[in-house]
């Protein structure tokens, strides 16, 4: 997959992770914090036993939105603040 294609992914996955974790980043943070995200979600999925990338669907959008929720919830956890 093209790296350009899973920045689009994780800038999106990040933007809307920062919209239901009502934190405001700026564009460049969406992005950082989705492709982080779709790290974490990844790793999660995998220690889960499920499949975290399976390529451009549906299904990797999720694992990487939920992977940057997660990462999100640690930042303002850790900070005492939303970031």
């Amino acid at each position: 997959m093209s790296i350009i294609v899973w920045i689009v992914i994780g800038g999106l996955a990040g933007w809307i992770a920062s919209l239901i974790m009502k934190t405001d980043g700026g564009f460049l943070k969406n992005i950082v914090t989705g492709v982080v995200g779709a790290l974490i979600g990844g790793f999660l999925m995998d220690f889960l036993g499920q499949a975290g990338f399976t390529g451009f669907n549906v299904w990797s959008f999720v694992v990487a939105l939920v992977g940057s929720i997660v990462l999100l919830a640690l930042i303002n956890l850790i900070t005492g603040k939303k970031s």
